[in-house]
C-alpha cells in the first residue's frame, strides 16, 4: 500500500500528543522513562536493542515535554478525509473510509478521561466468535502508551507492531540479569536456547493469539456484566480505584476464557507467556494463580491450575457484581465504597 495522507497522519499524531500532554505525568517515573525510551525508538525508526545516545535522548525528551506544554488542554483535531473533516471519535465512519486504503484507525478511552489514538496499516479484518478483530501492522501515528490489544466499542484491535516493540523492551530488561522464571520459560519455548534473540519475534507472532483470547474474555465479561459496568468505570476519578476495577475484570476475563482455553489446548508456551506478564495488582489479587502455575510447572498436569481457574471465575464474577451493586446503590458517590470493597482482604483469591 502507499503511505497514508500526510495531513491525516499529522492530525492523528497531534491528537496523540494532546492526549499524552494530559496524562503522561500520571505515570510513575520508572514507567514514564521506560515508555519514553520505547517511544523515542519508534519515532526515530530505531531497531530494537540499538543503543541510544544519552544526550540525543535527553534533547528529544526536553523537546517533547515542551511540545506537550504547548498542547495541553487543546481541543481534539478533526481528521481530514476525502469526504470532509470527521470527528476523531467517529471510529466507524473513519474506518469505513480508510479500509479501502489498507489502513485502520483506533480511538477511545483506555481509562476514564484517558484518550488513545493510533493509525496503522490494516493487515486483516475478520470475525472471531462474533467479534470483529482488526489486525494492524506498521504504525503511522501513536501515543506514548500503545497497548498491543484492546477491545473498543465491540471491536478488538490487535496491534502487531506494538506487540513486537513491547516484547523487545521486555526482553531487553530481562537481559540485564537473565533470571529464571516464566519469561525465560516462554523464551525457551519459542527457541531461545537454539536461536537466541530470534525467539522474540517468534513469540510476538505466536502470542498474539493469547492477547486475542484475553480480549474475547473481555467481550464475554462485558456481556455478563452489562452496560452499567462501563458507565460505572467512566465515572471513576481516582486512579487507584480505576486500576483495581480494571484488574478484577481482567482476572474475570482470564479465568473464564484465556487460561482455560490455553490449559485445554495444552499450550505450555502460551501459559508461560501469560504468567510472565502476571504482575501488579492482578498478582496481588490472585496469588493462588502463581502457586497453581508452579504446580503446573512441577508436573501436576494442570490440576491445581484448573481448580484455581474454576474458583477464580466464580470469585471474580461475584466481586464484579458486588461492585455493580455498590454503584447501583450509591450512584456517583459509589467510588469510596468500591475502593473499600476492593482493598479488603476478602477481595483476594488466595
Amino acid at each position: 500500500m502507499n503511505a497514508p495522507d500526510r495531513a491525516l497522519v499529522e492530525a492523528v499524531q497531534t491528537n496523540c500528543h494532546i492526549a499524552d500532554a494530559s496524562h503522561a505525568a500520571d505515570m510513575t517515573l520508572c514507567i514514564y522513562l521506560l515508555q519514553m525510551r520505547e517511544f523515542y525508538r519508534w519515532e526515530l525508526g530505531l531497531p530494537a536493542l540499538q543503543p541510544m545516545a544519552r544526550e540525543a535522548v535527553g534533547a528529544w525528551l526536553s523537546a517533547r515535554e515542551a511540545l506537550w506544554d504547548g498542547l495541553e488542554g487543546q481541543a481534539w483535531r478533526a481528521l481530514p478525509l476525502p469526504g470532509g473533516s470527521v470527528d476523531p471519535f467517529d471510529v466507524a465512519s473513519i474506518n469505513a473510509a480508510l479500509a479501502p486504503q489498507g489502513l485502520v484507525y483506533g480511538a477511545g478511552y483506555t481509562a476514564p478521561g484517558r484518550a488513545s489514538f493510533f493509525l496503522a496499516a490494516l493487515e486483516s479484518a475478520r470475525l472471531r466468535e462474533g467479534v470483529l478483530v482488526r489486525v494492524s501492522g506498521r504504525e503511522y501515528a501513536r501515543g506514548l502508551s500503545s497497548p498491543p490489544a484492546a477491545l473498543q466499542d465491540g471491536t478488538i484491535y490487535l496491534r502487531q507492531e506494538s506487540l513486537q516493540r513491547w516484547l523487545w523492551e521486555k526482553y531487553e530488561g530481562w537481559t540485564l540479569r537473565r533470571p529464571e522464571g516464566a519469561f525465560k520459560r516462554a523464551l525457551d519455548a519459542h527457541g531461545y536456547a537454539q536461536e537466541g534473540e530470534a525467539a522474540v519475534p517468534r513469540m510476538a507472532q505466536a502470542q498474539a493469539e493469547t492477547l486475542l483470547l484475553h480480549e474475547l474474555g473481555e467481550a464475554q465479561a462485558r456481556t455478563l456484566l452489562g452496560a452499567d459496568w462501563s458507565v460505572m468505570r467512566q465515572g471513576l476519578n481516582d486512579r487507584r480505584t480505576e486500576l483495581h476495577v480494571r484488574a478484577v475484570r481482567d482476572l474475570l476475563a482470564d479465568c473464564r476464557v484465556t487460561l482455560p482455553t490455553l490449559l485445554q489446548r495444552g499450550d505450555a508456551a502460551a501459559l508461560h507467556f501469560w504468567f510472565a506478564n502476571f504482575e501488579g495488582l492482578r498478582a496481588e489479587f490472585a496469588p493462588g494463580l502463581a502457586r497453581a502455575y508452579e504446580a503446573y510447572e512441577a508436573g501436576d498436569g494442570g490440576q491445581a491450575l484448573a481448580r484455581a481457574l474454576d474458583e477464580g471465575a466464580r470469585h471474580w464474577q461475584a466481586l464484579c457484581e458486588q461492585v455493580l451493586a455498590l454503584y447501583r446503590l450509591h450512584g456517583a458517590a459509589a467510588q469510596p465504597h468500591i475502593r473499600s470493597l476492593l482493598e479488603a482482604p476478602s477481595a483476594r483469591q488466595a
